[in-house]
């Protein structure tokens, strides 16, 4: 395993392009398995959990060849139902390939997901949904089993005790796509990525209406075609790169960004005193004054989004102040604040809140990544903190962010790989 060496203390300078959403083009990848005709991914980030997808649509009868951002995908004709342990417990991401199988076959049999420890995350939304479209549903030895004689429409109601959920969204609405009838889909899902599959659907041939709103509805129809589609930028690597620019006191043009879509968490660094100025495809950070201690509580999007809590508490953590995060999407989604306080934080996690007291600076220690936000959340304090800071277990960042550190470099930032 490599690990990541940080010299802490540089102001991160310069202009930057964001990738391409991991969170939009995993769905995105499944849903080819609803054609047996090409289709062509443009802008699609170089991630372990993409390559991951890759793997898993190749074992179910896909050709994909991927090179630079560009992913063609067309079908072998073989048929495969079956999506392996091996792979779909490395991934929660990959059991969005259960809606695409039971679309196009009208069976499925899909490992329970893997992924980052974050906290309790059960499927039984996505199995809800499907079962709504008549589909049977069981668990075998660590296996959702799905089969129908038919899909046909319905209501479907997908509010969870958190709210919406994304994955279960995808889910059903890519089943839903080949079903007979039409499906509305009542508390679904908002986020951009989710708009972003409904598009790539639309391409296809699908009939989606209300895609980004919380009541998406879907008219079957008989057979989706081939379709190019680019994938929407990064809105995570984005925030996470614009809390590097204050978290330093620097000054980052990002290019290749949306800021309509990061409207919550803009919001609350400006609230800071984060100077962000926005046009439509770039944002430029930079710091007023000083950055000043906020308040913040996860939410289902537009809400602030609950994958850049662990990097706002890395900023929070040296703010003067106290600051309070309440996670009400994962609750012990905390993993990160005993690596913090390792560094030097004053963190004192109450159930699903951290109250967190800044400190002058933080301290380059040794450091454990124990899951993917976590660990852009310890790259970021790294940068920040006086002295060398040593990132094990760094395959949880190259899950979701491509080229860290040569867009951290190119900013400035004095970082290396070594093996452990």
């Amino acid at each position: 395993m490599d690990k990541l060496i940080i010299e802490g203390g540089k102001r991160l300078l310069g202009e930057v392009t964001v990738s391409g959403a991991k969170n939009a083009v995993l769905p995105i990848l499944a849903a080819t398995l609803l054609t047996d005709d090409a289709c062509i991914i443009k802008g699609a980030p170089a991630l372990r959990d993409t390559n991951t997808m890759l793997k898993i649509i190749r074992s179910l009868g896909k050709s994909a060849d991927f090179d630079k951002g560009v992913v063609n995908v067309s079908s072998t004709g073989k048929k495969n139902f079956v999506a392996d342990y091996k792979l779909v417990s490395t991934m929660r991401a990959s059991f969005c390939v259960l809606g695409p199988l039971i679309g196009m076959h009208k069976k499925a049999k899909v490992s329970l997901p893997g992924g980052c420890i974050i906290g309790a995350r059960p499927v039984d939304l996505h199995l809800k949904g499907l079962r709504a479209l008549n589909v049977q549903t069981t668990i075998d030895s660590g296996y959702v089993v799905a089969k129908a004689d038919k899909l046909q429409g319905s209501h479907i109601y997908l509010g969870g005790v958190y709210g919406s959920s994304v994955l279960a969204t995808d889910n059903v609405m890519m089943a839903a796509v080949l079903a007979q009838g039409k499906s509305v889909i009542e508390c679904a899902a908002c986020e951009p990525e989710v708009v972003d599959l409904a598009e790539f659907l639309i391409k296809m041939g699908a009939k989606i209406k209300g895609h980004g709103t919380p009541i998406i509805e879907v008219e079957g129809v008989r057979r989706l075609h081939g379709a190019t589609h680019t994938i929407i930028p990064d809105r995570i690597e984005t925030g996470t790169l614009m809390i590097a620019a204050l978290i330093t006191g620097g000054d980052i043009i990002l290019k290749n960004a949306r800021p309509q879509h990061l409207g919550a968490l803009i919001d609350k660094l400006q609230e800071a005193g984060a100077n962000i100025t926005k046009s439509d495809n770039s944002i430029r950070v930079r710091v007023k004054d000083r950055i000043k201690a906020i308040n913040v509580t996860t939410l289902p999007y537009p809400g602030f989004p609950t994958d850049m809590q662990a990097q706002v508490m890395a900023l929070m953590s040296i703010t003067p102040g106290i600051s309070v995060v309440a996670e009400k999407i994962y609750p012990d989604r905390f993993m990160h604040v005993g690596e913090l306080n390792r560094m030097g934080a004053h963190i004192q996690k109450e159930g699903p809140y951290a109250i967190i007291e800044g400190v002058e600076s933080l301290s380059g220690a040794p450091v454990m990544a124990s899951d993917l936000r976590a660990s852009a959340c310890l790259v970021l304090a790294g940068l920040a903190a006086k002295g060398k800071t040593l990132i094990s277990r760094i395959y949880h960042l190259e899950r979701g962010y491509e080229n860290t550190e040569e867009k951290l470099e190119k900013l400035g930032a004095t970082i290396r790989r070594e093996k452990e």
